[in-house]
């Protein structure tokens, strides 16, 4: 069985691109804590694996998901090749993700740093969706 479940944070917004034919790839990295340090305490406290999600995910990702937010992820690894110009090949290893959500209530986010539009307004913690939306919301 092939399942990563990752809860961290993110390093930077989602890229989201576009292919040709409309599908919707989303690129980021999460900071995930580990659960020991070293014992010397000169390691690193945490990883940073590559995270790749597509279509209606992706654009969940891009609409509400923002640097230093928590995200909860379910996915699967995923290693690949490809050589470069100069002949040599370089191996990748990424996570898909295939099921993505909030890691932490809205108020415990960090207020300062929210796209605007994305996020419900200050007075009000919920946010008003569309009636036409359901579509465009993976968990509806």
């Amino acid at each position: 069985m092939n399942k990563v479940v990752l809860t961290g944070r993110l390093t930077k917004d989602p890229d989201v691109r576009y292919t040709n034919g409309g599908n919707s790839i989303a690129r980021f990295t999460v900071a995930v804590d580990r659960r020991f340090k070293s014992k010397d305490g000169n390691g690193p406290d945490a990883d940073f694996p590559g995270v790749v999600a597509f279509g209606k995910t992706a654009e969940f990702l891009e609409r509400y998901f923002h640097k230093g937010m928590k995200i909860n992820l379910v996915g699967r690894i995923q290693t690949g090749s490809y050589k470069k110009e100069d002949g040599t090949t370089v191996y990748t290893t990424d996570v898909v993700a295939e099921e993505v959500e909030f890691g932490e209530s809205r108020g415990s986010s960090d207020q300062n740093n929210q796209k605007p539009g994305g996020h419900p307004d200050s007075k009000n913690e919920w946010m008003n969706v569309p009636d036409d939306a359901g579509d465009d919301l993976p968990f509806i």
